[in-house]
C-alpha cells in the first residue's frame, strides 16, 4: 500500500480514538505518581493494552510496561516512549496532596501520545504493512528527583542507576531496540502550535552533600560548636565565585536545594544535608565543572572546621538527536499544521534521560506546544488538547510508517549513517565511574 495512503489512514484511526486517547492522559494526569512508584500509571497502560491484544511485559526499573507490535516481518524495532513519572510541586491544582506528584511537565502527554500512537497503527491495519516491529514502552523516572530516596534503592541492590532510561539500559531493555522517539511538551510560544525540532541539551551529574558539625546550644555555647549550615552556605558562595570560570558554550549550571538545614532552632546545626546536580553541554565540561564545585563544597566544611561527604551519581547525558530522524519527523509534521509551525531548536541548558539513549541508539525527542505555563511550576497546564495528544501522535506514527515500509529502507538508511557516541558497554563504564564519594 501506498506510503501516503498508509499514513491518511493512521491519522483519520488516531484521530477517531481522540476521546479514549485523551481521557488517559487526564486520568494520569489526576493521579500523579513520582519516579519508580508509577504503579497506578503501569496498571492504566498495561489496561489499554490488553484492550487491545498488545503483548507486553511489565517490572521494567520496577514499573516499566513494554509493549511490542508485530510487523509483517520483523526486521527492525522502533521504540516509541512515553514517560510515567511526575515532578514535585505541591502549588500544582491537579497535585497529590500527600507526596506533592503533579504532571507539571507533561509526561502524562507522552504517554498519551505513545498510546495513540499504537492505537492508531493497529485499529487502521498499518502493522501488516511494515517491515520491522514497534515497541510501544512506558519508561518510568525520568525526573531525577527524590535523590536519597533512589540511592538507597540503589544501596538496595534494587536499581543501579538512579533514572529510568538508564537503569533500563543496564538492565538490557533496549538491547532489542534499534531506534527510539517520544516527545516533550514545550512551554515557548506558550498555545501557538509549534514543534521545536533537533538540537542538543545538557547532561548532568548528580550529587549528595552531608556536612557534618557539631551541636551546641546556639544562644547560650555557640563556641562549642561547629555550624554546619553555616559550612553550607560559605559552600555556596565559594561554588559562585567559580562561576565566571565556566565557559559560555559550556551552559554549566549548579543548583542546590537544602533538604535538612539542621534540628532545633536553638541548636547549632550539627548536620545538614543538600541534593544537586553539576549540568553541561558535554561529558568532559560536565566532569571539569564538577571538580571546581566538590573543590567549593570542601572548602566550605574548612573554613568552620566541619566535615563534608560528597556522593556523586551518575546523571544523564547530553541528548543529541538524529538528524535524518528528524527531518522526518519534521516533514510529518509540516504535512499536518505549516511549516512556519516547525522551529529549529538548537541548544537547551535542561536534561533529558533520553540523551542516555542518544548515546547508544539513533533517536528524536522533539518539543511539541500547546501548553501555558512554565515546566515545574503551579501554572503548567495544556491548552491545546489535540495539539498535545493527538497530533503528536500523529506525527511520531508517521514517522514509524517512513521508517518501516519499503523494507524498512529508511531505517537502514539511519542506521547506516548514524555512529554511535558509545557501546552499552561503554556506556555502563562511564556512568560507574561517575559514583564515588
Amino acid at each position: 500500500m501506498h506510503k501516503q495512503l498508509l499514513k491518511q489512514q493512521v491519522c483519520t484511526a488516531i484521530k477517531e480514538h481522540a476521546v479514549e486517547i485523551i481521557a488517559l492522559a487526564n486520568s494520569i494526569a489526576n493521579q500523579p505518581e513520582l519516579g519508580f512508584k508509577e504503579h497506578n500509571t503501569a496498571n492504566k497502560i498495561a489496561k489499554i493494552f490488553n484492550q487491545y491484544n498488545i503483548p507486553y511485559t511489565t517490572g521494567h526499573a520496577i514499573t516499566g510496561v513494554k509493549g511490542r507490535l508485530s510487523g509483517k516481518t520483523s526486521t527492525r524495532n522502533i521504540a516509541v516512549l512515553g514517560e510515567m513519572d511526575a515532578v514535585t510541586c505541591f502549588e500544582h491544582p491537579l497535585a497529590d496532596g500527600n507526596t506533592g506528584a503533579a504532571h507539571a511537565c507533561g509526561h502524562h502527554a507522552q504517554v498519551a501520545a505513545m498510546v495513540g500512537c499504537g492505537i492508531g497503527l493497529i485499529t487502521a491495519g498499518i502493522m501488516e504493512h511494515l517491515d520491522g516491529d514497534v515497541t510501544l514502552f512506558a519508561v518510568p523516572a525520568e525526573e531525577y528527583v527524590e535523590i536519597e530516596y533512589r540511592n538507597q534503592l540503589r544501596e538496595q541492590g534494587i536499581i543501579g542507576y538512579l533514572s529510568g532510561k538508564s537503569e533500563l539500559i543496564r538492565q538490557g531493555a533496549f538491547d532489542d531496540i534499534d531506534m527510539a522517539m517520544m516527545i516533550h511538551l514545550s512551554t515557548e510560544g506558550e498555545a501557538e502550535r509549534t514543534i521545536q525540532i533537533g538540537g542538543t541539551s545538557n547532561g548532568f551529574i548528580g550529587k549528595m552533600i552531608k556536612y557534618t558539625g557539631k551541636e551546641a546550644h546556639a544562644a547560650g555555647a555557640p563556641h562549642e560548636g561547629v555550624n554546619a549550615l553555616n559550612a553550607a552556605m560559605i559552600a555556596m558562595m565559594a561554588v559562585n565565585a567559580q562561576r565566571e570560570t565556566f565557559k559560555d558554550e559550556d551552559y554549566v549550571r549548579f543548583h542546590p536545594i537544602i533538604t535538612k538545614g539542621g534540628d532545633l532552632v536553638n541548636i547549632v546545626p550539627a548536620e545538614v544535608r543538600m541534593e544537586s546536580y553539576v549540568r553541561a553541554r558535554t561529558l568532559d565540561a560536565m566532569i571539569d565543572a564538577n571538580k571546581k564545585v566538590n573543590r567549593a563544597l570542601q572548602a566550605g566544611a574548612d573554613a568552620v572546621g566541619a566535615q563534608v561527604e560528597i556522593n556523586d551519581l551518575p546523571g544523564f547525558m547530553p541528548m543529541i538527536n538524529n538528524p535524518e530522524m528528524s527531518q522526518l519527523f519534521s516533514n510529518n509534521a509540516t504535512e499536518l499544521l505549516s511549516e512556519q509551525s516547525i522551529k529549529q531548536l538548537h541548544h537547551h541548558a535542561a536534561s533529558t534521560d533520553m540523551g542516555d539513549l542518544a548515546h547508544i541508539m539513533p533517536v528524536i525527542h522533539p518539543w511539541i506546544g500547546g501548553v501555558k505555563g512554565n515546566a515545574h511550576t503551579r501554572d503548567f497546564t495544556v491548552s491545546d488538547p489535540e495539539m498535545v495528544y493527538i497530533i503528536s501522535a500523529q506525527c511520531m506514527a508517521m514517522t514509524v510508517i517512513d521508517l518501516l515500509t519499503d523494507n524498512a529502507s529508511q531505517a537502514e538508511a539511519v542506521l547506516n549513517s548514524h555512529t554511535a557516541k558509545m557501546t552499552k558497554k561503554e556506556y555502563i563504564s562511564f556512568m560507574d565511574s561517575i559514583s564515588k564519594k
